[in-house]
């Protein structure tokens, strides 16, 4: 039996073309890894064994007829709960979905499918994708394989945890304000989110649509550009896509950087302490080395990106949930024998139904965003709220604009503090949004951003991940993972 947690997507390519291993045992040892191990970190909610090995018999009988097979063909991987698959279970890990089977493909999953890929199951979330820790899920938190005591983030922590643990080879994740590159952080392996518009959303369960961000958590900046080449490319079934033609990134990956010019944000140095600040500047001084020549920058106004973005981000999700009623979507509340309804079902009028369904269904943090949003864009609050957050947002783009003209990408932590103890966080939601620092403001104004594990830090006497983010130029994830990538290489 091969240790198929040690190797990434091209290794076990060859192992495929060689012969040495069959996609159907390699899919069936990383269901035997996840009986083994799955019961401790609960990365998954629904696995698709049938489907995993209809897929994989598929491509070894191309093998065995001599057929040319891609990179990603026949290998394993996960699907984040929020992404429909053709007749699977699809929850966003939400009670009120709870038995929702998804009737359509999302395009990132056909994209996959027509590549090859092996899908071994779904994974745990953060309810709608509300979250930092994946504690907020209805069907319980996942726990981060690197310490079982703390939290995998969130809100791909599934994702994360099933590549960092080696449930799966790969695994795509949504990221609206950081929800892919925060886990990845967390967990010690690789999450990028592409350019908004690069990787259509169609299918993804919508949380904050002109945020919304689908991409790849793996364990390599390569295997990134892998899953990247397949996912990406313009979509007819997404309005926002945009017109950029597929491409093999991995093409970009020279290990040079030599020459680059590399921004750190000079509010965010002084804002950073102990070891993350430690960790922060040994990976500046390693682009140094490379020959990346690093520039102090300002963005003046990304002070503004948390008050931004949690205005923005709950306005699009009142909007967003209010299909999940009972009726149109998912379960109604009587379909559940614990429900404690405030109506009797003979006796109650639609909007009762609605009531009923929501109160039970919808978990404590959507029910938060949804009457944060409903507020700002109420009649008399429009102006003052959503209106004014969107003028800032625009501020906010043109300090990157502005930066970008002179320098070629931006680094900074991905994360203020490495993961954190379960509980830590969740009786103070203002302490459970500030993970997202960092993060958010590649989603307000839509560039490409990768985190990459950097040196670890010492916490409670244990060494846990700490990941770097680099942001690149709108539609520029070539830059973006040369860079990573070569700075991957450089420290092994």
């Amino acid at each position: 039996m091969l240790h198929v947690s040690c190797f990434m997507i091209k290794e076990l390519h060859n192992k495929l073309i060689s012969k040495e291993i069959t996609s159907v045992q390699l899919t069936e040892e990383y269901f035997a890894r996840i009986k083994e191990q799955d019961k401790n970190l609960n990365a998954y909610l629904t696995l698709t064994k049938e489907l995993a090995l209809k897929q994989a018999r598929k491509v070894d009988e191309k093998i065995a007829a001599g057929v040319e097979i891609g990179m990603i063909e026949g290998i394993p991987g996960a699907i984040k709960d929020n992404l429909c698959v053709t007749g699977v279970r699809t929850t966003a890990a939400s009670k009120i979905l709870d038995n929702y089977i998804a009737p359509f493909d999302a395009t990132v999953v056909i994209k996959l499918e027509e590549a090859g890929a092996v899908f071994l199951g779904k994974t745990n979330m953060d309810e709608f994708a509300m979250g930092s820790s994946t504690e907020k899920s209805a069907y319980g938190s996942t726990k981060n394989p690197v310490d079982l005591e703390r939290v995998p983030g969130g809100s791909s922590g599934g994702s994360a945890a099933s590549v960092a643990s080696g449930e799966a080879v790969w695994a795509l994740g949504t990221d609206t304000g950081g929800s892919i590159r925060q886990p990845a952080s967390f967990c010690g392996v690789v999450g990028l989110k592409p350019t908004y518009g690069r990787v259509s959303r169609y299918g993804a369960i919508a949380m904050a649509s002109s945020l919304d961000q689908i991409g790849p958590i793996t364990k390599t900046v390569e295997d990134a550009a892998i899953i990247l080449s397949v996912i990406s490319g313009e979509d007819k079934m997404d309005a926002t896509s945009a017109q950029s033609p597929a491409k093999d990134y991995t093409k970009y990956l020279t290990g040079e950087v030599s020459g680059l010019k590399i921004g750190v944000v000079k509010d965010y140095l002084e804002k950073l302490t102990g070891e993350v600040k430690i960790s922060f500047e040994k990976v500046v001084e390693k682009y140094r080395e490379l020959g990346a020549e690093i520039k102090e920058i300002e963005l003046p106004n990304a002070k503004y990106s948390l008050p931004v973005y949690y205005i923005i981000m709950p306005c699009e999700v009142s909007s967003n949930l209010a299909r999940f009623d009972g009726v149109k979507f998912g379960m109604r509340a009587e379909d559940h024998e614990d429900t404690q309804l405030d109506f009797l079902p003979e006796d109650r009028n639609l909007i009762e139904t609605y009531l009923d369904s929501r109160r039970y269904g919808i978990g404590a943090e959507p029910k938060r965003r949804i009457m944060l949003g409903t507020y700002a864009l109420s009649s008399g609050y429009y102006d003052a709220y959503y209106l004014r957050a969107q003028k800032v947002r625009t501020l906010i783009k043109q300090d990157f604009e502005k930066a970008f003209e002179a320098v070629d990408l931006i680094l900074t932590p991905t994360t203020p503090s490495p993961a954190f103890k379960f509980g830590e966080k969740t009786a103070d939601p203002i302490q459970m949004y500030l993970e997202d620092i960092f993060t958010i403001t590649a989603n307000i104004v839509g560039v490409p951003a990768i985190s990459v594990p950097g040196p670890t830090v010492e916490v409670d006497g244990k060494q846990l991940p700490q990941g770097f983010q680099l942001m690149g130029k709108w539609f520029d994830e070539e830059n973006l993972l040369r860079a990573a990538h070569a700075y991957e290489i450089a420290t092994k």
